[in-house]
Order: C-alpha cells, then structure tokens, then sequence
C-alpha cells in the first residue's frame, strides 16, 4: 500500500511539473536588452520600489506598476516620470533615462501580471490572504 502511495505522488509531481512547465510557459521571456538593464538600474538607483510595487511587492504610495504600460497610454507615463506628481518628485531625467525606464517597464508588463487588490494591503504595507 505504501509503494503504490508513493508511486502515486510521484507520478502526480511529473504529472504538474510537466503541466506547469510546458503547459502553462506558452511565453518566451523577452531577453533583457542594454536599454533595459539601464532603466533597471534607474529604477533601483531613484529607490522607485519604496513607493511603487512590481509583482505586487514594493511601496504602496503609488501604484503597482507591473502592467502599466498596458493599461496606461505611454506617453502619459512619460509624462509622470518628466515632471512628477503631487506624491512623486521630479527626478529631474533626461529625455533619454525616461525612455530607458518605459523601456523597462514595458519588459516587466510582458513578463508577468499583478492583481494585488488595494483592500487586501494592510496599513503596514503587508498582503492579507482571505
């Protein structure tokens, strides 16, 4: 009975490592190009993630960004990151920076989605699972 159990599992493991694997990554990642790194390290430098969130992780002040560029026109992006908010400084970028950061926004729109609903953030700033 234990052998057949654990045979069982096994198979199973295979069974939804293939499916996960093969099934559910239709995508090929889109590589990361010069431009790209470049607006990352823009983000990382202008410590962008203390306020905004990508994949759901990140600040809260502003909004998760992950698929921004796909819900928002980019030119109204652009627009933001040139001349700021009420909430969010100018950073004062070049026209070229700007481009380098929209570059690596749009790389992290097609390589994943986040739907962390604003109810479910704790004031604190951590997610609450139902």
């Amino acid at each position: 009975m234990v052998k057949i159990t654990w045979i069982s599992l096994v198979a199973s493991f295979v069974v939804y490592t293939v499916f996960i694997n093969v099934l559910c990554h239709n995508k090929t990642p889109t590589p990361l190009t010069k431009e790209i790194n470049q607006g990352w390290e823009i983000w990382q430098n202008k410590n962008c993630q203390a306020c905004h969130q990508l994949y759901g992780l990140g600040g809260y002040m502003g909004p998760d960004l992950t698929n921004s560029t796909s819900k928002v026109d980019v030119a109204y992006i652009k627009a933001v990151i040139k001349s700021g908010t009420s909430r969010m400084p100018n950073f004062n970028l070049s026209n070229k920076e700007i481009e380098k950061v929209v570059a690596f926004l749009k790389w992290v729109d097609k390589s994943g989605h986040s739907a962390v609903d604003f109810k479910n953030v704790h004031w604190t700033g951590t997610y609450i699972i139902d």
